[in-house]
């Protein structure tokens, strides 16, 4: 191998990703087997991807990753000289072509898809069609290869919205999602290709696994138009945060190592088309709770959380009338032997030292 990824990482992005690599999982299942990863430059894929690099490091797990990107220059950038080891083959086309791979997978994690909401109004219809198109043409792969486990990385707005008295949501819960917006492409297409995963299961047989992970935050581009990147974004600025709502919406949170960590325990351990909800308990807050987090995380910088509007800056109160909350309940997850190990002071510390150290 040409390099390890100990000299090829700074020290700081190298210990956040080993804390995936050292989990207590069932490895075994994955020495001198390969995996196909669609979207492994992405946020969550470039963690998966460098974990099992590292495993090969440090344990000689011979763990061959298919690294499915559609951007080959982005990829270039974020693996930097990572492609030059064996252990690695970058394949570049679009998710929803026939997958054109000669090489058989043993496993199959299906993370590519379009989560900004900047192409939920640009593009819907590639939104769409990323998840509905790309996902069977990964599933149909992954049935030709007759793989020992696959993965599809679904997402909480699966649950669209509800009101059930609880207070968070159960992986048995299903709620309202307009399927005549074009806003809800994202959701409706995740909701589909869930469907997707038992029809393969139940037609062909295939080990699928879904995952549904809260709000993922970590080490973002500075680009990034989610609100946490943003909030991140501003810290690295040095900018005081301005909020423009009352942000009282209550959200689960788990950081990007923790969560890589959940979606390798569900590949291996997870049962078939049985949903597991990815949050940290520890880490649920408001979007004003998190903007708070994030100013406080560096105290000498002196930075402020403001407001746009005076009324918003009273704490506001949480309506019996109001819909359920994006608050996942992580029982399933638990069973499997999974627990969060990065609250979100640490993790927003660790994002924002990570990003200044790439820009």
């Amino acid at each position: 191998m040409a390099f390890d990824v100990k000299d090829a990482l700074h020290p700081l992005v190298y210990q956040d990703i080993l804390q995936v690599a050292q989990a207590p999982l069932p490895w075994e299942q994955m020495r001198n087997k390969t995996l196909l990863l669609t979207g492994a430059a992405g946020f969550i894929g470039y963690y998966l991807t460098v974990a099992l690099l590292i495993r090969n490091d440090l344990y000689g797990d011979a763990i061959k990753v298919i690294a499915l990107v559609r951007n080959k220059q982005k990829a270039q950038k974020r693996f930097g000289v990572l492609l030059d080891r064996e252990d690695i083959d970058l394949v570049v086309q679009d998710v929803c072509s026939d997958i054109q791979i000669k090489q058989r997978a043993d496993f199959v994690i299906h993370a590519a898809s379009q989560a900004s909401a900047y192409f939920f109004e640009n593009d819907p219809v590639g939104t769409i069609d990323a998840n509905l198109t790309g996902t069977y043409k990964v599933l149909d792969y992954a049935r030709k290869c007759g793989v020992q486990s696959a993965l599809f990385i679904s997402s909480l707005k699966v649950y669209g919205a509800l009101h059930n008295q609880k207070g968070f949501l159960s992986e048995t819960d299903i709620g309202s999602i307009d399927h005549t917006s074009y806003k809800n492409c994202y959701a409706q297409g995740k909701r589909a290709s869930e469907t997707l995963c038992a029809c393969f299961h139940k037609q062909y047989g295939l080990p699928v696994k879904i995952a549904r992970p809260s709000y993922i935050y970590g080490p973002s581009s500075l680009d990034d138009d989610r609100v946490w990147a943003q909030f991140i974004a501003n810290v690295v600025r040095h900018e005081n945060i301005l909020l423009k709502s009352n942000g009282a919406a209550l959200r689960s949170f788990c950081y990007v190592s923790d969560t890589a960590t959940a979606l390798f325990t569900i590949l291996l351990k997870g049962q078939d088309v049985f949903p597991y909800n990815i949050a940290a308990a520890h880490s649920n807050t408001t979007i004003r709770g998190f903007a708070k987090a994030a100013v406080q995380a560096f105290p000498e910088r002196g930075l402020t959380l403001a407001f746009a509007n005076k009324e918003d800056e009273k704490e506001p109160q949480r309506s019996v009338l109001a819909a359920t909350p994006e608050i996942l309940d992580n029982t399933r997850l638990l069973s499997l032997g999974w627990d969060a190990k990065v609250d979100l002071t640490q993790g927003i510390r660790n994002a924002i030292q990570i990003v200044e150290l790439q820009n």
